[in-house]
């Protein structure tokens, strides 16, 4: 037994579910792990967040020069493995009647977690089964309009471990686009960039985000898609939406989960249902200046499928998974047609000049 299956039988024990059966299941593109456990007629799920598996996370206060030799989880602000982010945004979503699995146990030194079982219906899963899509994406969407509605803390004390909840800032947005760049530009279509085409982009994209300052920030869960909704038609109102890949969670324009919901990377949705959803969350979150929150929405759709690009090539490239490259079609509909909006006219521009092969992939 390796030091770390000593760690996590010991955990168990603990828990009371030392004798459970285990069975693995596929977790997400991080350095996360997860196993289902059987005891009796009961179920849960055992998160295994390996400390110090990642590069760190980015400390409140450090600027964007220390973030930059941190690397780029501290520059992006995502959580990495540390699961005080998981632990502290669970209880808070929980507390308001959301369905995050609720924690059974946690060892978060330790990098363990065992979590309430919400169950295999994933979205994605339950629509091609026969479930009613518009019914799934409406819940979907009015759980995220609840969760706008919500008032969250930005300081999180749950379990023995803290967690400050940042705004997805300036420099964060950008070296998400950034991942276009390295790994879509330079490693897909081997393009050769000069430190002035790199300029461009950073102003370029600079110009556009004060169009996120239009509306109150709201708490965006940050990767938010029919892969990481489970349908759950037991429970009530926003309830019947399971949350999970939560833990890189910030404060932004409450378009962004709205467009990972919309534009999603591994399905395609509708036009007409996802232009209803569109509207039905801007009746449920109360948002009056449509025009600018559409704007708001094609900037955020625009970063969110660049940074896309770029990250499932590198998922290809460096860590062997050629399986994403298969969906950079649907990605790059819906990176051109967020770069269709006239905010975003001189974005449009940059990406025609560095990297007019986008189109021809667009079309499969």
């Amino acid at each position: 037994m390796s030091d770390r299956e000593h760690e996590t039988s010991g955990f168990l024990k603990a828990a009371g579910w030392g004798s459970a059966r285990q069975e693995a299941f596929p977790g997400d593109a991080s350095t996360r792990s997860y196993r289902r456990l059987f005891r009796s007629d009961e179920t849960a799920v055992l998160m295994n967040a390996p400390a110090g598996a990642e590069a760190p996370a980015c400390p409140p206060d450090a600027t964007p020069d220390v973030r930059h030799q941190l690397g780029y989880n501290a520059l992006a602000r995502l959580a990495g493995p540390n699961l005080a982010a998981f632990a502290g945004l669970t209880e808070e979503l929980t507390a308001r009647g959301f369905s995050a699995p609720r924690i059974l146990a946690a060892d978060l030194p330790g990098g363990l977690l065992l979590l309430e079982d919400l169950g295999n219906d994933l979205f994605a899963r339950a629509i091609p089964a026969g479930a009613d899509e518009a019914e799934l994406y409406s819940h979907g969407v009015d759980a995220l309009a609840a969760i706008y509605r919500s008032s969250f803390p930005s300081q999180l004390n749950h379990h023995g471990g803290t967690w400050r909840v940042l705004d997805y800032d300036t420099p964060a947005l950008l070296a998400e686009t950034e991942l276009f760049l390295d790994w879509y530009a330079e490693q897909h279509l081997g393009r050769a960039l000069s430190d002035t085409d790199r300029q461009s982009w950073r102003e370029t994209w600079r110009a556009v985000f004060p169009a996120l300052d239009t509306q109150a920030k709201g708490l965006a869960l940050r990767d938010y898609h029919a892969e990481n909704l489970l349908w759950l038609p037991d429970r009530t109102g926003p309830a019947r939406a399971g949350l999970i890949d939560y833990q890189d969670a910030l404060f932004v324009h409450p378009a962004y989960d709205l467009v990972s919901l919309l534009e999603d990377a591994r399905r395609d949705v509708p036009t007409e249902l996802a232009a209803n959803m569109k509207k039905r969350f801007v009746a449920a979150a109360h948002i009056s200046d449509t025009d600018a929150f559409d704007t708001a929405y094609a900037v955020l759709g625009g970063q969110r499928n660049a940074k896309i690009l770029g990250i499932f090539v590198r998922l290809a490239i460096r860590d062997g998974k050629p399986k994403y490259l298969d969906l950079l079609p649907r990605v790059a509909r819906h990176f051109l047609t967020d770069l269709s909006h006239p905010a975003l006219s001189d974005v449009k521009a940059l990406i025609h000049d560095l990297a007019p092969e986008l189109h021809e992939m667009a079309r499969g």
